[in-house]
């Protein structure tokens, strides 16, 4: 089962019950870029599933008990073991779930994984920088500058690669690793650093239509009313529902 990226809404404090025995658990946050990895994985692979969602602005004390840096996502499973930070729920869900393997299958083609999430975590602080500064007023031409470059960087790596995606012909984890952050770029007024990058472009052509990314969502508009929110200290985590 794939549920929804719109439901369910922001969870209650009350603790949620055990983990159903056919499903895994993903603790996670509506507009979250991490949690989003994650949701794409579980979408991708078809795993059955239940959502709860957290208010990090107000973390309820059992979330803490779980996870103590508060922060999503979360795997919790019906054994009651938790697993937490993106990258790593990422590759739990990959070597434990049947069906499509996201992962490379040698050590060296994990490590080239791994290596350009290296790279492109250096790029992730941009997407917040940028349009927090704008809506302060703030000069980012400087930030904006060096994102272009980064975005530069990654499309020489397509082109050097000839290949549709970062990992290959075919959609693998890194692009899953990736995509949250690209989704964002015109809610967050950014999709002008990508001038002069066209297989950059094209790839996100091509990620747009996979279903997974369709599954999991949601429009420009939902972005632009987060990050205005985010930096006004207001977040409306239940925004749509």
């Amino acid at each position: 089962m794939i549920l929804s990226p719109k439901c369910p809404p922001t969870s209650p404090s009350p603790a949620p019950g055990p983990v159903p025995k056919d499903k895994i658990r993903i603790y996670s946050m509506r507009f979250c870029p991490f949690a989003q990895r994650a949701r794409l994985v579980l979408a991708a692979k078809g795993i059955n599933h239940e959502t709860v969602n957290i208010n990090l602005k107000d973390k309820p004390e059992w979330y803490l008990a779980k996870n103590p840096f508060g922060l999503v996502p979360t795997l919790e499973t019906s054994a009651g073991e938790i697993i937490y930070e993106s990258p790593i729920t990422c590759d739990y869900l990959d070597e434990v779930y049947a069906g499509k393997k996201l992962l490379p299958s040698s050590a060296y083609g994990k490590a080239q994984q791994k290596m350009m999430l290296e790279h492109f975590s250096k790029a992730t602080l941009y997407f917040y920088k940028i349009p927090m500064g704008k809506i302060k007023g703030d000069d980012v031409s400087g930030l904006e500058t060096e994102l272009k470059e980064k975005f530069g960087k990654f499309n020489e790596y397509l082109v050097k690669k000839k290949s549709k995606f970062f990992g290959g012909d075919s959609i693998t984890m890194i692009d899953y690793m990736m995509w949250p952050f690209f989704e964002r770029l015109e809610g967050f007024g950014l999709e002008h650093c990508m001038a002069g990058t066209p297989e950059l472009k094209k790839w996100t052509e091509r990620m747009w239509e996979d279903p997974a990314v369709k599954a999991c969502m949601y429009g420009t508009d939902f972005y632009k009313v987060y990050i205005e929110s985010y930096t006004a200290g207001k977040v409306d985590y239940d925004y749509g529902l």
